[in-house]
């Protein structure tokens, strides 16, 4: 195969390189700096796989791409078997963005003149949490390109702009293959990570549209209609009924894990994934007796806390913790008012009760609340029946509503030296809560469910303007 034939001579690459280097190194601008509008876009539930789908804009000329939604996810990776562009290029290895980016290794003597490979250029390491195999494959490893993106935009009133406009070749993303698409929604051809990385989406999106540090995420629980993701402003985002949901948040912080899932026994590595300090679970206004340093996370292993992912659908509790809340739930709901007696089990839930029995209202199932008590004794994430319960029903058989958490279990580690949170809040449990990152405060804003005030996640008017 033949070199890769460049259009640009050597001087050009060092001043693109150093631009963009400098240009991502810049520090977050002020409010006052700040220029263009926030990004937007709907985030859509598949319904096959529970995992929550949001649309980019890259390559030249521009394409609507679906990713996989990756709350915690280091950075944005895309299938480059089918990638066409004119303006990507590779990071060369050795320079102070193959530095900055932390590559994993250098692609060397791959001479053929595609986005998938290069020779002498930096490597990612693009992961798909639905497959398995993934981290054994020999496909684990892919090029790093940059190229132009963009999202739609929100104007000043609260609508849907035109595409933001980046400047090219300043977005940093990971290639992929085929192979690395397994267990993901159909249409889907990579993943959008969110996390806390220097390359992440929003981290990005900060220094090249001069954002605010900031992103948040409202999950819709509909079957049909979106919710909506910002990124880049801190409000305000009207929903349904004018309702501006940004408004009235609690916030609690943004806890650091300081081992993450590339440390070594030598080398601990923060992780890029969202963990909020739990103090104490309450159910039906009662504190539930159990283990509290597994809410805590293990500065030496990383293990415990509770984590945010969008990986997840459901809730998980390490099998103490799961024990003791589902006890209690059960309990408080044979109780009055509730008067609710457990009907067999619905995989994966263990919780369950005839669905007549059980009353509704706006703000779903009427069953004992749940609630996360943060940092301060005020600071409470309040779980309704619209997010601890899940509707099964089985054509001809059992019509039940499950209490939606499950019990981790004995499951393999984060990696060989990380261990795992003993909480991971799952997707199912922010469906209509409205979620902001503050990555410049470290703190999380959260809403409870919306739902009790008269509006829904769904209810983002996503208009077809573009510019």
């Amino acid at each position: 195969m033949e070199m890769p034939k460049l259009e640009a001579p050597l001087l050009f690459f060092f001043f693109f390189f150093f631009f963009v280097f400098v240009f991502l190194l810049a520090p977050t601008p002020s409010r006052a700096e700040t220029f263009g509008p926030p990004l937007v876009s709907p985030v859509q539930k598949d319904p096959s796989t529970l995992q929550y789908i949001i649309t980019a804009y890259l390559r030249s000329p521009e394409e609507p791409t679906k990713l996989f939604l990756d709350l915690g996810g280091s950075y944005f990776w895309i299938n480059c078997d089918d990638y066409n562009s004119s303006t990507y290029r590779h990071i060369p290895c050795t320079t102070l963005l193959d530095e900055f980016v932390g590559c994993f290794a250098c692609l060397m003597n791959c001479r053929d003149s595609t986005p998938n490979c290069g020779d002498s250029v930096c490597v990612l390491k693009p992961e798909n949490p639905f497959d398995p195999t993934s981290s054994d494959n020999s496909n684990q490893y892919a090029p790093a390109l940059v190229d132009y993106f963009s999202m739609l935009t929100l104007d000043n009133t609260g609508s849907i702009g035109g595409l933001s406009s980046s400047s090219p070749f300043t977005f940093i993303f990971s290639c992929a293959y085929k192979e690395n698409l397994r267990g993901l929604a159909g249409g889907v051809t990579g993943s959008a990570g969110l996390g806390r990385s220097k390359i992440s989406i929003p981290v990005q999106a900060s220094t090249i549209f001069h954002y605010p540090r900031c992103f948040a995420l409202c999950l819709s629980g509909s079957k049909t209609r979106p919710g909506a993701a910002f990124i880049g402003t801190k409000g305000p985002t009207k929903f349904g009924r004018g309702i501006d949901l940004s408004k009235s948040l609690v916030y609690t912080p943004l806890l650091l894990n300081p081992v993450g899932k590339y440390s070594y026994p030598d080398l601990k590595k923060p992780s890029d994934e969202y963990f909020i300090g739990v103090s104490s679970i309450k159910v039906n206004g009662k504190v539930v007796a159990l283990n509290r340093s597994l809410l805590a996370i293990d500065s030496g292993n990383g293990s415990g806390g509770t984590k945010l992912s969008t990986v997840v659908p459901f809730t998980q509790l390490a099998t103490s913790i799961y024990k003791a809340v589902t006890e209690a739930f059960v309990k408080a709901a044979a109780s009055s008012p509730f008067n609710l007696t457990a009907a067999r089990p619905a995989q994966p839930f263990s919780v369950c009760y005839p669905a007549r029995n059980v009353k509704t209202t706006r703000d779903g199932p009427t069953v004992p609340a749940i609630e996360l008590v943060m940092h301060r004794n005020d600071v409470v994430w309040k779980i309704l029946g619209s997010n601890s319960m899940v509707r099964v029903a089985v054509k001809g058989g059992d019509d039940v509503w499950c209490l939606g958490f499950v019990d981790a279990g004995v499951k393999p580690k984060t990696s060989i030296f990380a261990g795992d949170p003993s909480i991971v809040i799952g997707g199912y449990q922010m469906e209509d809560n409205f979620l902001q990152f503050d990555l410049e405060s470290m703190r999380l804003g959260f809403s409870s469910s919306v739902l009790s005030r008269g509006t829904s996640c769904a209810s983002f008017k996503f208009a077809a303007k573009r510019g």
